[in-house]
């Protein structure tokens, strides 16, 4: 489980990052950069990570299944994402 923190005053816990410490890290997909972390949302379900790809914002869920790795000292985030979070998937006939 993933959680976050909006204060330094709180134990830090394994796979657990203030807000700040996740803006600005690099997004990576299979090795490549593809974006960066914009903004974490808070939200009563799970947290999300807004990414700035390409031109537009991509909200990502904050799961272990999608976002198995924060490096926080390489400044890196890797996401395995399911096909369509990124890109569009062509159109079904």
């Amino acid at each position: 489980m993933l959680v976050n923190a909006d204060t330094d005053d709180l134990p830090a816990e394994e796979d657990a990052w203030y807000d700040h410490q996740l803006i600005g890290l690099k997004v990576e997909r299979d090795g490549q950069v593809i974006g960066q972390v914009i903004r974490v949302e808070h939200l009563p379900a799970q947290d999300r990570l807004v990414v700035q790809f390409e031109e537009r914002e991509v909200f990502v869920p904050f799961v272990k299944e999608i976002v198995p790795e924060v490096n926080i000292t390489t400044g890196t985030v890797k996401v395995t994402p399911p096909n369509g979070l990124f890109e569009e998937l062509p159109e079904v006939e």
